[in-house]
């Protein structure tokens, strides 16, 4: 709801600080515009310098233990090393010319002060800008305080009045709710009394202009003027900004009805963004009923209290941050926060048990999509588990349910943190935390984190013992083989395997079944039973496509190419690996993306293509990089690709096999599938220019502005879904991650690659 209206002067002061320091922070109070002036500062800045940008949101982000592990999934980076996850970044970072943007630090300050200064000690090129209620108080750090937009003075002209900051904002804002909104001579006294009243904060003046919709400029003034009043009567001068802000929220709070008032307190439970489902299931009750949830969300959009935000999966809703803490703050205040934290809970459990039964029954990209959505309220919901011991039992049930998640996602630490904390919160022998603990040793062993992985899988095997749970045991028994695999044990991979298969589908357990199948064909394959292993793993390939699973037929596949690699027939490996590189448009996997290359770069060199098998194998080493790990874990591999290098080298000689190699590793990950599938040549771009429809090329431009989605959509006459999808196809077009980049591609046209 902040603006770009004004902020030259900040924008040229923070433009010069960076230049003289790697760690600039805005400070200001809520509502002021920090996030706004964030952004215009980051498109100037990669404007002028051509470096990267990564911006990362941390508004919803409650838990202090996740903060570097979600600046490493905003960068890219993988989860899959047993290292700190500071020493994954630091070391990802060290040649990167970046500018690394933390949005609202104040309730992770004391962490986000210690990255921060790690980061920029460490990586010479990286520079922070940080934005917080407060500094960060880092040795070095520059603080820049984020004035209020420029208000009006007593007795300006009309002329002057329209060219302050604070009164363009109003009227830009008056004009979207009303259309015929104008200002006139009559208006202007009014005007500055409110824009005074306001103390020029951008969020102040958003919510007060919702309000021209049924009241003229002077009835929004004096109204303003009598909720102020109080703030002002018991004391000399002003009120602080921060109860400037407080009032005007008091004020919209007042206006809004007994239901609404109800929803906005009942909704601030909820983190991130919320849908109408949630909404409806977690809010109502007493003076709200569940059907008329939907009115009240209506009223609450109107008044600009919720934000409309339209996903692929349909329409959710999200309040600013400053707006939800004055529902966190009322909800306490009517002593319901313990209630419907609990509702919030419940219904992510419910969520997570629909997930684990339609999970392979419907469209798995969809319910992967729902679960990105609302990873904001699993964390807090699974937080509120680690309160009591009935509670926890609750989360490792949910644990358990949305496993595939954290897995597919590449969620290792947090996954790992949410079952250290519910165990140690779960009363002893409650059945359910075997599970949790087989989970925590397979993410454990995917990191190289083999202690750990040894200590989980016995004490799930105890634990499953005790309680007698058989699919628990079945579970462990895979995750020993997934170790045995890893460490080149076929002989015990084949055999825990195929104990696990029998187990899942004497329980019903398809996923689980096909989970271990595709591991299980490439350790009988690796064994020396060639012909059982490729049967086995076009079994898989196929029961996923019968299906239409997407997650587990892409790993089936690359198990089919390794193994056809190592021992069998190369043509068929890398028609499998194309095939694996074309499922990765739907499912976002980097780590069999990595793999995959691999391979295609080991058929290259043992088909005489030394050029490609450089430039694949450089390719592959920059994802590995990102992903945190190696292929050289897997000790089946070692021997292969050592040998494949000696081939290349010999072939090229070391430099042009260096120079190849680097070629390859400079391609961003799009680039190197579409070198391996023979898209394109190294070196070679197409024109983003002509890449780009006519109607995309107009919205980049509009992006460049600093509209939003909605404000684009008004402007253009066209629908808000449509905005969605057209930013969708330049960000992926473009090959870009966010709006700063393609405004920055905007005002670099000459450099359109």
């Amino acid at each position: 709801m902040t603006s770009y209206v004004g902020r030259d002067a900040e924008t040229g002061e923070a433009r010069r600080l960076l230049e003289a320091s790697s760690l600039v922070t805005l400070t200001g109070p809520g509502g002021v515009g920090k996030t706004r002036l964030a952004w215009r500062i980051a498109a100037a800045h990669r404007e002028a310098t051509a470096d990267e940008v990564a911006f990362v949101s941390l508004a919803e982000l409650r838990e202090p233990a996740l903060l570097v592990p979600t600046v490493a999934n905003v960068l890219g980076f993988g989860d899959r090393s047993a290292k700190p996850a500071i020493d994954v970044v630091v070391e990802a970072l060290q040649a990167s010319r970046l500018l690394l943007v933390l949005d609202n630090c104040e309730h992770l300050v004391d962490s986000c002060a210690w990255f921060a200064d790690t980061v920029v000690r460490a990586c010479p090129q990286v520079t922070v800008l940080a934005t917080s209620r407060q500094s960060l108080g880092v040795a070095g750090e520059r603080v820049l305080p984020v004035p209020p937009l420029a208000i009006p003075e007593q007795g300006d002209s009309f002329e002057r009045v329209m060219n302050d900051d604070s009164v363009r904002l109003f009227v830009d804002r008056a004009t979207a709710v009303a259309p015929s909104f104008q200002l006139t001579e009559e208006d202007v006294e009014p005007l500055i009394r409110l824009c005074r009243r306001l103390d020029g904060l951008p969020l102040a003046i958003e919510l007060a202009a919702v309000r021209a919709r049924a009241l003229s400029v002077r009835q929004l003034a004096d109204r303003l003027d009598r909720q102020f009043s109080v703030l002002t009567k018991d004391r000399r001068g002003r009120p602080e900004r921060h109860e400037t802000m407080r009032a005007l929220i008091d004020w919209s709070h007042d206006l809004c009805t007994a239901p609404e008032r109800l929803l906005w307190a009942r909704a601030s439970v909820f983190s991130g963004s919320f849908d109408l489902d949630a909404a409806e299931q977690v809010c109502c009750g007493g003076e709200l009923p569940r059907e008329q949830v939907l009115e009240v969300v209506d009223g609450l959009l109107d008044k600009s209290i919720l934000l409309r935000e339209e996903y692929p999966g349909g329409v959710r809703y999200r309040m600013l941050e400053s707006v939800r803490e004055y529902g966190v703050d009322r909800l306490s205040e009517a002593g319901g926060t313990a209630e419907f934290r609990k509702r919030h809970r419940d219904w992510f459990a419910e969520l997570a048990g629909r997930y684990a039964t339609e999970w392979l029954e419907t469209d798995q990209l969809g319910w992967i999509g729902r679960l990105r959505s609302e990873h904001a309220n699993l964390r807090v919901a699974l937080d509120y588990c680690t309160g009591t011991p009935e509670d926890a039992v609750v989360g490792l049930r949910m644990l358990r349910d949305v496993k595939e998640f954290w897995i597919v996602r590449g969620l290792n630490t947090e996954g790992r943190m949410w079952v250290r904390r519910l165990d140690e919160a779960a009363a002893p022998g409650v059945p359910e935390r075997a599970h949790g603990l087989w989970l925590s040793g397979f993410l454990a062993v995917v990191q190289g984190d083999m202690s750990a992985h040894r200590c989980m899988v016995e004490r799930a095997a105890a634990e499953a013992e005790a309680s007698g749970d058989e699919l628990a045991a079945a579970y462990v028994l895979h995750v020993r083989a997934y170790a045995a695999l890893i460490g080149d044990d076929m002989a015990e991979a084949s055999r825990l395997f195929g104990t696990a298969i029998d187990l899942f589908r004497a329980h019903g357990d398809e996923g689980g079944d096909l989970w271990a199948s595709y591991n299980h064909g490439l350790a009988v394959w690796l064994n020396g039973d060639m012909d059982s292993g490729r049967k086995v793993l076009a079994e898989a390939v196929e029961r996923c496509e019968r299906r239409g699973e997407v997650f587990w037929r892409g790993w089936a596949l690359w198990s089919r190419a390794a193994a056809e690699y190592l021992q069998g027939d190369l043509a068929v490996a890398e028609r499998c690996c194309e095939q694996v590189l074309r499922l990765h448009e739907r499912v976002d996997d980097r780590v069999v993306v990595g793999f995959t290359l691999t391979v295609m770069a080991g058929c290259a060199a043992r088909t005489k293509r030394p050029n490609r098998a450089a430039i694949l194998q450089g390719a592959a080493m920059n994802v590995w990089r990102t992903v945190g790990a190696w292929p050289t874990r897997y000790e089946a591999f070692t021997e292969p690709l050592l040998a494949d290098t000696d081939t290349v080298t010999t072939a090229l000689g070391w430099e042009v096999a260096v120079k190849e190699f680097a070629d390859g590793a400079a391609m961003p990950t799009r680039d190197a599938i579409a070198y391996a599938l023979e898209e394109r040549t190294p070196g070679t771009r197409k024109q983003t220019a002509q890449v780009l429809t006519k109607r995309e090329t107009e919205i980049a431009h509009v992006i460049a502005e600093g509209l939003t989605n909605q404000e684009i959509a008004d402007r253009l006459g066209i629908a808000r879904r449509t905005v969605d999808t057209h930013i969708d196809h330049i960000l992926t077009k473009l090959g870009y991650s966010n709006r700063v980049q393609v405004a920055t591609w905007v005002t670099r046209s000459a450099d359109p690659a």
